[in-house]
Formats: structure tokens, C-alpha cells, sequence
């Protein structure tokens, strides 16, 4: 490996949890009770689980209205994408922006990036190690501000409840969103980084040889 070196190739492996080492064979943690494991040899298979759930829940999201407004004079309901044009309409292009970012920009990086990562992981891939590992951490971080299209759609169904008058409550699209949020998440979770760094830069490594 390049004159690298493994905690598996000098026979110990680390906690996931509290990152203590131990030696390979040990069952479980005894700092944190969590179970220990070298590679996880069913990573991939959670990974485009989480996957096609998260992008299933997805295709909805966008279909469906996300927001419903009603008034004494009318009633709209807007998808993800109306609804930021609307805004942009209305000279609200940062809004408009932020939403546009969150709810169609980021998801589908999200989801380009954990397919391209479970795929090098399969058969290879032309980016060196770290940086498919900093596109991990970057999943990782950019995922906490995927929530904040049904975040806007809460505040603004708690806010704008004027009885007959206006009224605003969340579509349908805001549950499969949501669920679309959390799966992709889980799916980035279910990813084994230790299967990136035991390939070299050009051999693909299969999910089966991993296992201890």
C-alpha cells in the first residue's frame, strides 16, 4: 500500500465508536460495549439500500405539492421547484436560492457522490484515496442543512395559521423529502471508509474480500 500501513495489517482494529484499539478477535468494545469489527462485509449492500430508498422517496418530493396555501380568495399548491420560482418571481432571489440549493442542488450530490463512492469501492475509481475520503467527510457535513426546505415549510405552518383568513400547511412532498433526507444519510453512514483506504489507487477491491 504505497509504504503504508493498517491497523489490520499489524492484527488490531479499532472501535467505531470510541476509536479505542483492540486486537483482531476481539468481540466487543469493553469501553463502549460496541461490537468490533475489521470491515464491514455488508457495507455496500446497506449503502445501495439506503440508496434506492433514499431516491425513491426523492422522485415524489419533487412531484408533489410541498407547501399548501390557502385563502379567503384562493388556494395554491406549489412543488419544491414552483415554489422557489414563485419566490423568484416576487424579487425573493436569495430565498428562492437557498431553497433551490437545499431541497434539488445538495440532494442530488448527495446522491451522485455515495453512488460514485460505492461504485470505486466495487471496481476502482480514478480519484486517489483521500480524495474520495474528503468527498465522505463533505457528504457528512453538508448533510445537516438538507432538512431545511421542510424546515422553512414547519415554521411557516406554525406561523401562518390565520383560521379562515390564510392558512399554510405541508404538502405531501414534505414527508417523502424528509424520508428521502434521512435515507441518504443512512446510506453515507453505511458506507465502510476502511474498504477506500485498502485499495490501491487502481485496483478495485470487491466487497467480499474485505471480510475478516
Amino acid at each position: 500500500m504505497n509504504g503504508e500501513t493498517t491497523a489490520r495489517a499489524e492484527n488490531l482494529v479499532g472501535c467505531r465508536r470510541c476509536a479505542k484499539v483492540w486486537t483482531i478477535g476481539t468481540p466487543k468494545c469493553t469501553r463502549c460495549g460496541a461490537k468490533l469489527q475489521s470491515r464491514d462485509g455488508n457495507s455496500l449492500k446497506k449503502v445501495w439500500t439506503w440508496w434506492m430508498l433514499g431516491l425513491l422517496a426523492y422522485i415524489p418530493a419533487n412531484l408533489y405539492p410541498m407547501l399548501e396555501t390557502r385563502t379567503l380568495l384562493a388556494r395554491s399548491n406549489d412543488t419544491i421547484i414552483a415554489g422557489a420560482i414563485k419566490l423568484g418571481q416576487h424579487g425573493a432571489f436569495a430565498i428562492a436560492a437557498v431553497i433551490l440549493i437545499a431541497s434539488v442542488v445538495i440532494p442530488v450530490a448527495k446522491f451522485l457522490a455515495v453512488a460514485y463512492l460505492a461504485l470505486s469501492v466495487q471496481y476502482g475509481g480514478h480519484m486517489s484515496r483521500k480524495s474520495r475520503h474528503w468527498i465522505y467527510e463533505f457528504v457528512e457535513f453538508i448533510g445537516r442543512w438538507s432538512m431545511i426546505d421542510v424546515f422553512v415549510v414547519a415554521v411557516l405552518a406554525s406561523l401562518v395559521q390565520l383560521n379562515v383568513v390564510a392558512s399554510v400547511t405541508a404538502g405531501p412532498a414534505a414527508l417523502s423529502f424528509a424520508l428521502s433526507v434521512i435515507f441518504t444519510m443512512l446510506a453515507a453512514q453505511s458506507l465502510d471508509t476502511r474498504l477506500v483506504w485498502d485499495q490501491d489507487d487502481c485496483a478495485p477491491v470487491t466487497e467480499t474480500a474485505q471480510e475478516v
